[in-house]
């Protein structure tokens, strides 16, 4: 591959001008064995580069661990790349925001309590330095300047939203170029931004999605000389729960990316791909509202969590043909789906029974956060005694971010962060009755100050005003299933796993449809497939094809309310993402 240049006229590739056509496809976000195909369909569209962002929080889940196979095997993301004649722009954070949970930063680092994310406290530096260079190191082989098809690292993220420290900058272009990053350096900003999130010396990009002309001009104006990148260039959204699927008009997007690229501007789409946010992996947003991520990242994007051509896929590719060459084969078909209905999950597994399988209990004075009790995704279960028998008041400092009640197993009401709900009455039926909080880590804060998004319950709990102490601290990461004891049953009251199986002849991707189903997780074959709620909008589960195989499959839901009585789920062939604000 080629070293990128940069120079006052703009980009240059062998000594020619380059024009960066990027889209954003998150190796992450894939089933890995559905990689080369994504990568394929974009230069199918005429990009000639993909971009993506490194999660922290996955590559290194604890300080002394760090993984890059399978589903994180970036040197092999970066080969395929490469094999199919795509550069590449690299995002490795550290902070990726992403609405990716905790914007990609490892929930460990919360274990200090005083700890300053995204400054120069050292021991955020420290780790930073740390993650960089066992990151890094490997890679080496991919930067352009070795024959790879790295062609440029991205220095933070968005930090001009953040912060104005430009030493610490300067720590983390350092900590880059000490880890063998030889390739150009960029930040990226929205307009507003720019001055506050710049480096010297280091190139300066915008993020934007419309009004093309007047933010490159504000880019512009912030760089008299050099090259004009959107280092995203919004062509769609996200989505929360309780919302709308967000869309966009495709011919509008491509009005607005072809404004951009008459400009001479380069543009990396966000996304080209965006994939899904597996297991429990999504973000969340608050500003002064709690507000978490759906499943899906589908975006909106040409190609749909799928990975199947939509419109925006065509309207783009006829845009690009204007200004670079455009491969002359033909847009790729729809693939085909695979269509299951009513299978049955007729076996069960209560989860306050079955609790003890699932993690180890660890006693405490008072309640332990999901972060001092070493744990990133999934709930914990709190249990105490209470004294008295009779009325009584439950205060919760903080809900991080849902807790559900019951008294001796019995469920008697829910406490939503979101709905910035603290306080539950109810009649305790007993002296000596055990109290259980069951409390759901639905996504760590991806943006802004919230990032120190501490889960659990990380303040005091009182009862009719004094606070409740000696507890049980239970973490269920639901890393794991296989100690949960099925058996067949009536659909049982409370939270319960729920498992069946179904037989194939072959395998295609589908969608899971959880209709009659309130809330809760669903994995295949072991494989976490994300979070259903029937708050929506999102009203299936996109289920990849690698996770199947011929012969009997394994299904297990986990519902968190009552069961729908039929305890049945469908495969269906299209996707339900929900109702549009259009």
């Amino acid at each position: 591959m080629s070293v990128l240049q940069i120079d006052d006229g703009g980009f240059r590739l062998d000594g020619e001008p380059f024009r960066v056509l990027s889209g954003g496809l998150h190796y992450f976000r894939v089933h890995p064995a559905q990689w080369a195909d994504r990568l394929r369909k974009a230069r199918l569209m005429g990009l000639n580069t993909v971009e993506t962002y490194v999660p922290w929080n996955l590559h290194q889940p604890r300080p002394d661990r760090f993984h890059m196979d399978g589903g994180l095997d970036l040197p092999a993301f970066l080969g395929l790349a490469a094999a199919e004649g795509l550069h590449v722009l690299l995002r490795p954070g550290p902070y990726i925001c992403a609405e990716w949970e905790g914007g990609g930063l490892p929930s460990w680092l919360l274990e200090q309590p005083d700890i300053r994310l995204r400054t120069r406290d050292p021991r955020y530096l420290a780790a930073v330095d740390d993650y960089f260079t066992r990151l890094l190191t490997p890679l080496r082989p991919c930067f352009a300047t070795r024959g790879g098809p790295v062609l440029a690292v991205q220095v933070e993220n968005e930090y001009g939203a953040y912060g104005d420290d430009s030493a610490y900058l300067e720590h983390l272009a350092g900590s880059l170029r000490r880890c063998g990053v030889d390739v150009p350096l960029f930040t990226c900003d929205q307009p507003a931004d720019l001055e506050r999130g710049g480096l010297p010396g280091v190139l300066a990009t915008a993020n934007f999605g419309s009004r093309s002309t007047q933010n490159l001009a504000a880019l512009r104006a912030h760089r008299p000389t050099g090259p004009l990148l959107s280092t995203e260039f919004w062509i769609g959204w996200f989505d929360r729960w309780g919302g709308h699927h967000v869309v966009r008009d495709p011919d509008r997007a491509a009005q607005e990316l072809d404004e951009a690229l008459a400009a001479g501007a380069s543009v990396n789409l966000y996304m080209f791909h965006g994939g899904t946010n597996f297991g429990f992996t999504n973000g969340a947003n608050d500003k002064h509202t709690y507000r978490p991520t759906v499943t899906s990242y589908d975006y909106d994007a040409p190609l749909d969590e799928a990975g199947d051509p939509t419109e925006k896929f065509t309207a783009f590719r006829e845009v690009i043909a204007k200004y670079a060459p455009v491969p002359a084969e033909p847009v790729p078909a729809r693939a085909d789906k695979l269509a299951l209905a009513a299978v049955a999950l007729d076996e069960s597994a209560g989860l306050l029974d079955w609790a003890p399988s699932l993690g180890d209990a660890v006693e405490s004075l008072n309640p332990l956060t999901m972060e001092q009790l070493r744990q990133d995704f999934g709930f914990v279960l709190y249990e105490t005694v209470l004294a008295a028998a009779g009325p009584a008041l439950l205060e919760l400092e903080h809900v991080r971010d849902r807790a559900q009640v019951f008294l001796d197993g019995r469920s008697v009401g829910v406490l939503e962060r979101e709905n910035h709900e603290h306080a539950l009455s109810f009649t305790v039926p007993r002296a000596g009755c055990v109290l259980s909080l069951l409390v759901e880590n639905q996504g760590r804060v991806n943006y802004g100050p919230g990032i120190h998004d501490r889960k659990g319950l990380p303040g005091g709990v009182l009862l009719d005003g004094r606070e409740l102490v000696g507890w049980t601290n239970r973490p269920l990461p639901l890393t794991s299933l296989d100690g949960l004891g099925f058996a067949a049953t009536t659909a049982p009251t409370g939270p319960s796993f729920h498992r069946g199986t179904f037989e194939l002849a072959g395998t295609a991707d589908t969608f899971l449809h959880l209709d009659g189903w309130t809330k809760g997780s669903a994995w295949i074959n072991g494989f976490a497939l994300g979070r259903y709620w029937s708050r929506g909008p999102q009203r299936s589960l996109y289920v990849p094809a690698p996770v199947l195989h011929e012969g009997t499959n394994e299904i297990v839901v986990l519902e968190l309310h009552a069961a729908r009585r039929a305890r049945t789920v469908d495969f269906r062939e299209t996707h339900d993402l929900g109702p549009t604000d259009e």
